[in-house]
């Protein structure tokens, strides 16, 4: 017995220190984040996903595992996980959003959410992952769609962090931007 509760307090104490060291993002509900934000304002950042989506899975496992990535997510961003086809009702801006033509265990893929339609969407058209980046008012900033690897991720996150998309155009943002990845 002394073994077990042993090993589960090494478990918990490494699962505690892995987030402690920022080796994990803090992924939350959008309803979370959008009450948090009411005492500490912060930028939102919902990854946009599907569980059968193969570039979801990349991101996740190579992109939201960086150490750099993960810490600099944690410290300026609430992040938030939406199952771009899932079942449950979500709230945003006071308006619940749903999927009504979800069908319980149906293989594959399922129909769209509605939030995933309000703030995934890109021309008509909407793509996983997509990436929505949310201001501190919770207005959309912009929808980003497809897999983003680190070294592409890491200009996007300050470009939005940063409010350098408020008045410099990407481009020019660009020629200046120094990574921090190693």
């Amino acid at each position: 017995m002394k073994t077990i509760l042993a090993l589960l307090c090494v478990v918990v104490i490494g699962a505690n220190t892995r987030h402690v060291d920022g080796q994990s993002i803090t992924w939350m509900s959008l309803e979370e984040a959008q009450e948090l934000s009411k005492t500490t304002p912060k930028k939102i950042l919902v990854d946009v996903y599907t569980h059968w989506c193969g570039p979801c899975k990349m991101m996740m496992k190579y992109t939201f595992t960086h150490p750099w990535i993960v810490k600099y997510i944690n410290e300026n961003y609430y992040a938030v996980k939406l199952n771009a086809e899932g079942a449950d009702p979500i709230t945003f801006k006071g308006k619940t959003f749903s999927n009504p033509g979800y069908k319980k265990d149906k293989p594959g893929r399922n129909s769209t959410h509605q939030l995933t339609q309000a703030i995934a969407n890109v021309n008509g058209r909407i793509a996983y992952p997509t990436i929505v980046f949310i201001d501190k008012n919770l207005n959309v900033i912009t929808p980003v769609q497809g897999y983003q690897k680190p070294a592409q991720f890491e200009p996007m996150l300050k470009f939005i962090a940063e409010d350098k998309y408020v008045g410099q155009k990407w481009q020019e943002y660009m020629t200046s931007f120094k990574s921090e990845l190693q």
